[in-house]
C-alpha cells in the first residue's frame, strides 16, 4: 500500500473553479485501478492550501494513473491554477492506531 500526498496552492479567485473541477472529476480517480481510497482537505489556517490524500494498492498503479489521459486532463486544467509549484510526497505507514 502507497499513501500519496499532494500539496497544492491556488490562486484565491481560482478555488471555486479548482473544487468544481474535482468534484467532476473525483470519483473517475477514486474509480482508477488499484486506487483505494481519495480524500481532498483544506489547511485551516492557509485556506488557498489544499491536499489530496490517497491510498493506491502499489506504486505501479499510481503509475499507470499518473501516466493515464485522465491523470493529463485533470492535471493540465488544474496546474492552470497554482499560484505556487505543487508538491507530493509518496508515503507508507510505519504505525498506525486505529
Amino acid at each position: 500500500m502507497l499513501i500519496r500526498i499532494v500539496k497544492m496552492s491556488f490562486q484565491e479567485d481560482q478555488i471555486p473553479l479548482f473544487l468544481s473541477e474535482f468534484e467532476q472529476y473525483k470519483t473517475k480517480i477514486r474509480n482508477v485501478k488499484g486506487c483505494q481510497f481519495l480524500e481532498l482537505y483544506r489547511d485551516i489556517n492557509i485556506s488557498t492550501t489544499y491536499f489530496t490524500y490517497s491510498y493506491w494498492d502499489s506504486e505501479t498503479d499510481l503509475n499507470l494513473y499518473r501516466d493515464s489521459e485522465l491523470f493529463k486532463e485533470v492535471w493540465g486544467k488544474t496546474k492552470i491554477l497554482f499560484n505556487q509549484k505543487p508538491q507530493a510526497w509518496s508515503v507508507e505507514t510505519v504505525v498506525s492506531l486505529p
